[in-house]
């Protein structure tokens, strides 16, 4: 089971997809959304993704009531939601530059869509996938609208329970989906480690018979290495020039020393689970030689008797393995032997 996005394959044989989200992290600046970009492709990010929307897409121009964020524990207190996406939208001109940008860099370049319009969009410049949302994940005609294109799909969990995913997993294969990507993620800004909660992934692999990654709002890079233990083959994580710039998400957001580090340990946490494996591998053959051993640790004469006192199990490995010391006391010497020769059969009479 793997899934092929542009050169890059997907799947427990290959190294995990880094896919580096900017969100609203361009500040409205185009020429930041550029450097963004440049900043993934350098830090070794395989993959950049965008989102599309507009705010008359995705709510009302209200400031009150539950169109307005009240609670002051939530990142974006103090705005209505109409605002907060006029803030984090990519304008929908700025889409052809950055995926100019991302072709020439070689990074894969795609998008979350939020409704059938920014699909139609999308479909224009024949993006290779399309991701949905965690809080889009129980809008089943987006997704119906979104496996039509034949595209593969990364589908964050969030808040889903086992039903809705069911449905959304159906529902996004009826339409025509034939490869999908469950991620496994938190729906809280930033999340913390003991909220994520990622042996759900190898569950989600065995639930629905797909790849499985992870969508991770934590701090450094620690949850997305264990993830990729636990079989994640797409870790996405958001981005940023410099937290310190400020933007919606800057937050919690990676910095492109953060992204290079996290391409780097994630490749090593994958390259680390091989096989089950036991025994010497080749690697391990010269080190055999540094195992304990039985050895001569005194003079001995031809005739004399093996003791805890001339013969000790030490390193290296040259002589018998350490479980014959019993069977060797008290034998007695077939020739002389000096101190450091390794015991072996045919010293004894």
């Amino acid at each position: 089971m793997e899934i092929k996005l542009k050169n890059k394959l997907i799947g427990t044989e290959h190294p995990p997809l880094i896919v580096a989200e900017m969100s609203g992290n361009h500040n409205k600046s185009l020429e930041r959304a550029l450097e963004i970009v440049e900043a993934a492709a350098k830090s070794g990010a395989h993959a950049l993704k965008i989102q599309t929307f507009t705010a008359d897409t995705m709510t009302l121009d209200l400031d009150e009531g539950e169109f307005f964020i009240s609670d002051s524990a939530n990142l974006w207190a103090g705005q209505s939601l109409y605002k907060l996406y006029q803030e984090a939208q990519t304008p929908w001109e700025w889409h052809k530059p950055i995926f100019d940008r991302c072709n020439e860099l070689g990074l894969i370049c795609f998008s979350t869509p939020f409704d059938a319009t920014a699909v139609d969009f999308l479909e224009t410049f024949n993006v290779p996938c399309y991701k949905i949302s965690s809080f889009e994940n129980t809008d089943i005609p987006l997704i119906q609208k979104v496996a039509s294109t034949g595209k593969p799909i990364i589908i964050s969990t969030g808040m889903a329970t086992v039903a809705e995913l069911d449905e959304t997993v159906r529902a996004a294969r009826e339409a025509g989906c034939n490869d999908l990507i469950l991620l496994k993620c938190t729906s809280t800004y930033p999340a913390t480690a003991a909220n994520t909660n990622i042996l759900t992934i190898p569950h989600l692999r065995e639930l629905f018979g797909c790849e499985v990654g992870l969508s991770d709002h934590t701090m450094g890079v620690g949850v997305s290495v264990a993830g990729v233990a636990l079989g994640a083959t797409v870790i996405e994580k958001h981005f940023t020039l410099n937290r310190a710039d400020g933007g919606v998400d800057s937050t919690f957001s990676m910095e492109p020393d953060e992204m290079a580090q996290l391409v780097i340990e994630t490749e090593r946490a994958w390259q680390a689970l091989g096989k089950v494996s036991y025994g010497v591998t080749e690697a391990e053959q010269k080190s055999l030689g540094y195992r304990r051993s039985l050895y001569i640790v005194k003079d001995v004469k031809k005739g004399e008797q093996l003791t805890s006192d001339n013969v000790r199990a030490i390193r290296p490995g040259k002589g018998l393995q350490p479980k014959y010391l019993s069977t060797m006391l008290g034998r007695r010497l077939a020739k002389d032997v000096k101190k450091g020769t390794p015991v072996s059969w045919d010293l004894i009479g």
